[in-house]
C-alpha cells in the first residue's frame, strides 16, 4: 500500500483520540454529576443533553461522505476538535449559569451539547476514515486497538487529574478546569495531526487510486443506499446498536449513584469514573497480550472475548445491583473496575473485527460505512443514556430508598448485556469463512465510553 501510515503516524492519530476523550469525559461525566448532585436537578436533564449530542451525530454518514468528496481528512479533524473544545467550554459555563439563571443556562447547554456532537462527529469520523484508508490491512486491528486505548487513556488521565483539581468544588474552579482542559486538548490534537496525512488529496486515495473517482462523486443518498445494500454492513450495524444500548445505559447514572448512595464528593466520583476507564484500558491490554487481537487466524478466540466480555459486564452490573441494596459496605471501586475490564475486553476484540469489515463491500465507501456504524452507536448511546436517567427518576419516584431504585436500573442493564451475549453467540455460529466478514460490531473509538469518540 502506497503512502501507508507507519506506527509513529498511527500513534500520532491516537493522540487526537486522547485529546477528544479528554474533553468528552468532562462533559458527559463530571458536568452530569454536578447537575444532579450539586444543583439538585433531575437526572433527566443531563440525560436529554447528552442524548442531544448523540442525536446530532446521526450526521456521521454525511460527514464521512463529505470527507471522501473533499479528498482530505485533516481539515475535518482540526475543525471538529475546535468545535468540540468550544462546545465543552460552553457546557461548563451553562452548568454554572443554571444555579442562578436556570432557563438561560439550559438554553446555552442545548447549544453547547449540539456543538459537542458536531465536533465529535466531524473529527471522529474523519479520523477513522483516515485510519481505514491509510493503514495496511495487516496493521488495521493493531491500529484500532492503539487508537481506542489512547482514547481510554485520555478518559482515565483526565478524570484522575481533574478529579483532584475540582476539590474543593466551586463554579469558578469548574470553569477553569474544563476550559483549560479544552484548550490543552485542542492544541495536542493540532500538533498531533500536523503533516500526518500529507500535502494533497492523493494522500487519501490509497483505496480508490484516484482523488476524484466516480465512487467519490456519487451523491450521498446513493452512496448510503449502496452501503445499506451490503448484508454484512446491515448485520454489523444491528449489532452495534444492540451492544451499545447495553454498553451505554449506566454512563450517566454511575457518578450520581456514587454521590447519592455512597456519599462521594464530585472529585471522588470523577476519580471513580477514571478508575472505570482505567479498567477498560486494562481489559484491552489483557486481550492484546493474549495475542488474540493481532492473530488474524484466531477468529474464534475473538468471538469468545466478545461473548465473555458481555457476560462479565452483566456480572459486574449485578454487583452494582447488590451495591444498591447493601449501601456503603459494598466494595464499589472494585466492582466498577471489574465493569471497566469487562467492557474493555469486549470492545477491543470487537474492534479487531470492525477494522476487517470496514474495507469489505468495495473500495471508496469506507467513510460512509464508518459513519453508518458511528450513527448506530450514537443512536444507541442517546437512547441508552436517556433511558438510564429516566429509569432512575421513575424508580426514585416510586421507591423511597435511592439505593434500591438504582439497583433495579443496574439489573435491567445487566439483562441487556445477557441479550447482547446471546446475539453474539448466534453470530459466532456462522461458518468460519463468513465470520471474518460478519464479525460482531464494536464500540467505535468515537465516544466516551463513550465514547465514545473518534
Amino acid at each position: 500500500m502506497n503512502n501507508a501510515l507507519g506506527w509513529i503516524g498511527i500513534f500520532r492519530l491516537g493522540l487526537v483520540q486522547t485529546a477528544l476523550g479528554a474533553i468528552v469525559v468532562l462533559t458527559t461525566s463530571t458536568l452530569n454529576r454536578v447537575m444532579v448532585v450539586e444543583l439538585a436537578l433531575p437526572a433527566m436533564l443531563p440525560g436529554v443533553l447528552v442524548a442531544l449530542h448523540y442525536a446530532v451525530q446521526m450526521l456521521r454518514p454525511r460527514l464521512g461522505h463529505g470527507s471522501d468528496l473533499g479528498g482530505r481528512r485533516t481539515p475535518w479533524i482540526i475543525g471538529g476538535m475546535a468545535v468540540l473544545a468550544a462546545g465543552g467550554t460552553l457546557a461548563a459555563v451553562a452548568t454554572v449559569l443554571m444555579a442562578d439563571h436556570f432557563v438561560a443556562g439550559v438554553a446555552l447547554a442545548v447549544l453547547a451539547f449540539a456543538l459537542i456532537g458536531v465536533g465529535v462527529g466531524a473529527a471522529g469520523t474523519s479520523l477513522l476514515v483516515l485510519l481505514a484508508k491509510r493503514v495496511d490491512d495487516g496493521r488495521r486491528a493493531a491500529a484500532a486497538t492503539i487508537v481506542w486505548m489512547m482514547m481510554i487513556l485520555g478518559f482515565a488521565v483526565t478524570a484522575g487529574i481533574t478529579g483532584k483539581l475540582l476539590d474543593p468544588f466551586s463554579g469558578e474552579r469548574l470553569l477553569q478546569v474544563v476550559a483549560g482542559t479544552s484548550v490543552c486538548a485542542f492544541m495536542l490534537a493540532l500538533v498531533a495531526v500536523r503533516g500526518v496525512e500529507g500535502a494533497g488529496p492523493a494522500a487519501n486515495t490509497v483505496s480508490t487510486g484516484l482523488p476524484h473517482s466516480p465512487l467519490q462523486r456519487t451523491p450521498f443518498r446513493a452512496a448510503l443506499a449502496q452501503v445499506w445494500g451490503e448484508s454484512h454492513a446491515r448485520l454489523f450495524t444491528l449489532f452495534v446498536f444492540v451492544s451499545m444500548l447495553a454498553y451505554s445505559a449506566q454512563d450517566l447514572i454511575l457518578e450520581p449513584f456514587a454521590g447519592t448512595v455512597f456519599g462521594y464528593s464530585p472529585g471522588q466520583s470523577t476519580q471513580l469514573s477514571g478508575l472505570q476507564h482505567g479498567g477498560v484500558f486494562a481489559g484491552m491490554l489483557l486481550v492484546a497480550l493474549t495475542g488474540t487481537v493481532f492473530g488474524g487466524r484466531q477468529i474464534g478466540s475473538l468471538r469468545l472475548w466478545i461473548i465473555g466480555g458481555c457476560i462479565a459486564s452483566a456480572c459486574a452490573l449485578s454487583g452494582l445491583t447488590a451495591a444498591g441494596f447493601s449501601g456503603q459496605g459494598w466494595p464499589l471501586r472494585e466492582t466498577v473496575f471489574l465493569l471497566g475490564v469487562s467492557n474493555g475486553a469486549f470492545a477491543v476484540a470487537a474492534i479487531a473485527s470492525m477494522m476487517r469489515l470496514a474495507g469489505q463491500g468495495g473500495a471508496g465507501r469506507e467513510g460512509v460505512r464508518m459513519g453508518l456504524w458511528g450513527a448506530a452507536q450514537a443512536i444507541a448511546f442517546a437512547l441508552g443514556g436517556f433511558a438510564g436517567t429516566v429509569a432512575v427518576d421513575l424508580t426514585r419516584a416510586l421507591i423511597a430508598e435511592p439505593g434500591v431504585a438504582y439497583a433495579l436500573v443496574f439489573a435491567g442493564e445487566a439483562l441487556l448485556f445477557i441479550v447482547s451475549a446471546s446475539m453474539a453467540m448466534r453470530i459466532s455460529g456462522l461458518q468460519p469463512a463468513t465470520v471474518a466478514a460478519r464479525a460482531p460490531a464494536a464500540p467505535l473509538p468515537l465516544m466516551p465510553r463513550a465514547e465514545g469518540e473518534a
